[in-house]
């Protein structure tokens, strides 16, 4: 049992008061949250396999946009599912981020700021690039730069969003050139392979395509 040296009650004493005096309601209760929320863990894990197996054609897609800081595997199947993969629908990373609405509708003229309101788009991708950015904030990596600087002027919230626009320009790119994300300060690719190679070696062996 791990207790701080600092606590003055011993390991019996401790023990003894997480035992309690708890009858069969009281331990009803918690029994069947736990359950639930072990129940709900599983659909969730159910559906985002299910999302990957569709997207099983689309796996170097996956790969490349992984790389991209604050993406992990849901975050850029989700995506891709929203964008698709063929960006000439788009034609220019700007459209889609103006479709998306992660375009900051910022009018600047002679350095002053007239509007700073956003446009309405997908609230999905929204979404995605939001959480994918406050990953990427707090990661090793240019794009952390950006939104340190950004954080400044301009406050967390527009940053974060300043940097989900960024994430889906690049993500534009990406797909457009069969690449993958390249960042000055870190291998992003290598980090990604260090990432998912636990778990492609587990499917490869289930499949029989390595031995096990």
């Amino acid at each position: 049992m791990l207790v701080p040296n600092r606590l003055k009650a011993g390991e019996e004493e401790l023990l003894g008061a997480l035992a309690g005096d708890l009858s069969p309601s009281h331990h009803f209760v918690p029994t069947e949250l736990m359950a639930h929320s072990d129940e709900l863990e599983a659909r969730i894990e159910t559906f985002r396999q299910a999302l990957l197996q569709g997207l099983a054609p689309y796996q170097a897609i996956l790969r490349s946009l992984q790389t991209i800081p604050g993406l992990d595997e849901t975050g850029a199947a989700l995506l891709l599912m929203e964008i698709g993969d063929d960006m000439s629908v788009f034609g220019t990373p700007d459209r889609l981020a103006s479709w998306a609405g992660v375009c900051p509708g910022n009018n600047e003229s002679a350095g002053k700021k007239k509007t700073g309101k956003t446009r309405k788009g997908n609230p999905y991708v929204c979404r995605i690039l939001c959480e994918a950015s406050n990953a990427a904030s707090r990661t090793q990596c240019r794009l952390q730069d950006m939104f340190k600087g950004l954080l400044i002027r301009r406050g967390r919230k527009r940053a974060i969003f300043a940097l989900a626009h960024k994430i889906l320009k690049i993500t534009f790119l990406l797909i457009e050139r069969g690449d993958y994300y390249r960042d000055a300060t870190v291998d992003y690719e290598k980090l990604s392979v260090q990432h998912n190679a636990p778990r492609w070696i587990k499917t490869l062996k289930k499949y029989g395509y390595i031995a096990a």
